[in-house]
């Protein structure tokens, strides 16, 4: 299960929204089948509805 607070500090260096999505991206294509959003991302544009986003984004780019 990859989960958002893990994926933040092994990757303290990330500043936006969309590097968090890219990093992501990164854990799907290795085959992470779970998502877990137990913290909001601290960045400066993370849009309002960024558990949405996310979860979405998860789900369309996961592989069946």
């Amino acid at each position: 299960m990859l989960t958002l607070s893990e994926l933040l500090i092994q990757h303290h260096d990330l500043v936006s929204f969309g590097e968090l999505k890219d990093r992501i991206a990164e854990r799907i294509d290795a085959g992470e089948r779970f998502l877990n959003l137990d913290v909001r991302p601290p960045f400066a544009d993370t849009p309002t509805d960024w558990e949405e986003q996310l979860e979405s984004f998860f789900t369309a780019r996961r592989p069946e």
